[in-house]
């Protein structure tokens, strides 16, 4: 047929295609068998090394997450006085803590009322306490608020907040209040001391915080007790004061200051016999259980951290460097003139017109010019070393912290009114602890016993650095101070026999001297038998009043009578003549 192309039939068979067989590849089986050989030694080798060689990292992630410290801590010792009466003890309170991560994760914000009315009783701003969480939303553990009252804590876990709790502590509680407050001081939200014996005596009152190591679940359940230290509880502490006599001289300080106007007043009274000390106070003082009340000033013991001149309280001490130099005994006279003395460019003056006298005259009337002459005519290593020995420019060793030295004048140097004026108080610095130490060194018959306030059984450190003739000698001579015609009167005690010295001097300033004063009286009594030595200073008196004798005698009469009736000191004038 024409036009059509015939196709013919091939002659060449077609076959249907079939599967190969997988064949294996053996270096490729090689690689990856030496591949898994090679990461299971390397794992092999890993666990090795964190399970033998160094395991220490892995226990420490591991204790990181399961163990946990709790603290036990030991309660502080009570402070007491010398009769057992309570100065300072701890009583149980409880901290307010929250955490905020279980805060949010409950929701437990959404109770707002339930949270105003935790704010309200911590005294708290409502919103700000709320800000407070928010802020911290992320942390375990903040403080809300620290020493909170029992019947606080009760409130606060009635209302059920979640992520709030209470931690059990402890605050310490001043029974005395601002009576003792410079002496005993206080301790801070931590429980440690922070002034005056709790500060200086810290480690012996707080012991030894105990502790327990525990291992918990992540439910918080304990699983493991792994250690536990015992606690060691403080030690109790007793004092030399007694709380009678504190309160007695803190009133009496007190009056004074205000009825003077005065910047502030101090007194101490130590045991002549033993050189404890019966009280230390100061006004004004501060109530050491409120924390907002506490002012820098008002915390200040200036028993031991004022230093002053002295004034004519160190004159019976010149007296002593005089009779034991050489230059002068009990029929000794010394002209005075008309009440001035020309020294150089210098004069020095009496208040009043003193003639000739003797050295118990000299006393009485307290003659510039008399113990001027006195310590003029003794080499002045006489005088300083009198003045050293009765613990002028040292510390005491009570181991109060502030405590200051003075200023203790050593100079190559000396022109004759510096030394007039040095045995007159002008030239050197004591503090109102030094002078009652040394009065009590004094009415001790010249026996120096170290000055303390906590009683201890170590070797006896007393010394004799004043012949005692003299010091019996120069007692008597001060006697007469309080009697009529002598400076004291006003220091008198009716019934007792009273050896004291009154002291005023003016105060430093920038190129001279200012227009304020420090009045003093300084005493021993009775004379028949010494039992306390007693520093009454007032510093700053305003009016017209400003010398020792009126402003300080008072006061110093005031103490002493009601020191010498609660310690039971019979009248000189009811003892049997011997």
């Amino acid at each position: 047929m024409k036009g059509k192309k015939v196709v013919k039939p091939s002659n060449k068979k077609t076959s249907t295609p079939t599967a190969e067989t997988p064949s294996l590849i053996a270096w490729r089986f090689r690689l990856i068998l030496g591949c898994v050989l090679l990461i299971f030694v390397a794992l092999v080798a890993r666990i090795g090394y964190i399970q033998v060689i160094e395991p220490d990292n892995l226990i420490k992630q591991g204790d990181l997450r399961s163990v946990r410290v709790k603290a036990l801590p030991s309660a502080r010792g009570i402070i007491s006085d010398r009769n057992g009466e309570p100065l300072a003890v701890s009583v149980p309170v409880q901290a307010v803590w929250a955490d905020p991560a279980t805060i949010f994760k409950d929701n437990g914000l959404e109770k707002l009322d339930r949270w105003h009315a935790l704010a309200d009783v911590l005294g708290l701003d409502r919103q700000a306490l709320i800000n407070k969480i928010e802020k911290n939303k992320t942390r375990r553990f903040i403080y809300l608020q620290r020493q909170v009252s029992p019947a606080m804590a009760k409130y606060i876990k009635e209302l059920k907040l979640s992520g709030v709790g209470l931690k059990a502590e402890s605050r310490r509680y001043y029974p005395a209040g601002e009576v003792s407050a410079h002496l005993v001081g206080v301790t801070g939200i931590d429980g440690h001391g922070l002034e005056g014996v709790e500060r200086s005596y810290d480690k012996w009152l707080t012991g030894e915080a105990g502790k327990r190591i525990i291992r918990k679940d992540r439910y918080g359940r304990v699983v493991e007790n792994i250690s536990l230290e015992e606690r060691e509880e403080g030690k109790s502490l007793e004092l030399t004061i007694d709380q009678r006599l504190q309160a007695i001289a803190y009133r009496a300080v007190k009056q004074a200051v205000a009825d003077y106007r005065a910047t502030s007043g101090s007194a101490v009274i130590i045991d002549v016999k033993t050189g404890g000390v019966l009280a230390m106070v100061n006004a004004p003082s501060y109530n050491p259980n409120n924390r907002s009340s506490r002012q820098s000033f008002t915390m200040r013991n200036r028993v031991i951290t004022d230093a002053m001149e002295p004034g004519s309280t160190v004159k019976p001490f010149v007296v002593l460097a005089a009779l034991e130099a050489g230059v002068a005994d009990e029929n000794t006279v010394i002209d005075t003139g008309n009440g001035i003395m020309q020294i150089g460019g210098s004069r020095v003056r009496d208040t009043s017109k003193v003639g000739k006298a003797n050295l118990a005259k000299i006393l009485q009337k307290s003659s510039n010019i008399g113990v001027a002459k006195l310590a003029l005519e003794m080499p002045l290593q006489e005088l300083l070393g009198m003045y050293s020995s009765i613990g002028f420019g040292q510390l005491s060793g009570l181991n109060l912290v502030g405590e200051t030295t003075g200023i203790f004048p050593n100079r190559r140097r000396w022109s004759q009114f510096e030394v007039a004026t040095l045995a007159f108080g002008y030239g050197i610095s004591i503090t109102p602890l030094q002078l009652a130490h040394a009065y009590a060194t004094l009415g001790n018959g010249g026996l120096y016993q170290p000055v303390h306030i906590i009683e201890n059984n170590q070797q006896d450190l007393s010394k004799q650095v004043i012949d005692h003739h003299y010091a019996v000698e120069v007692l008597h001579m001060l006697e007469a101070v309080t009697q009529p015609g002598g400076t004291a009167t006003r220091a008198a005690v009716p019934g007792y026999r009273v050896a004291a010295k009154t002291g005023t001097s003016r105060k430093a300033a920038a190129g001279g001297y200012s227009d304020e004063y420090v009045a003093i009286t300084s005493g021993v009594a009775p004379v028949s038998d010494p039992r306390i030595a007693l520093v009454v200073v007032i510093n700053e008196p305003q009016g017209d009043q400003y010398y020792g004798g009126a402003v300080a005698g008072p006061v110093f009469s005031e103490i002493m009578k009601g020191s010498l009736q609660i310690l039971n000191v019979a009248p000189d004038e009811n003892q049997f003549q011997k």
